[in-house]
């Protein structure tokens, strides 16, 4: 954990529980896993209605600026 030991951790969480208090650090909490949740779920349909890539669509392709590249060397 770096240069902090565990009872450094511990100190800085008694301080934000005393700050913050349990109850809104439990809504935070839930908050933030409900957002990973849609965005989880967002990902998830918005590659359903798409094919799969492909990508040896570019094979045997010559790139113009690749050919002057090589000529130069």
């Amino acid at each position: 954990m770096g240069t902090w030991s565990i009872w450094h951790w511990l100190v800085v969480l008694v301080i934000v529980m005393l700050v913050f208090g349990t109850k809104k650090l439990g809504n935070v909490g839930k908050d933030l896993g409900s957002a990973v949740r849609g965005f989880k779920e967002g990902m998830r349909e918005g590659t359903e209605g798409r094919p799969p890539a492909q990508d040896d669509s570019h094979a045997g392709r010559i790139i113009e600026g690749e050919v002057r590249d090589k000529t130069k060397v």
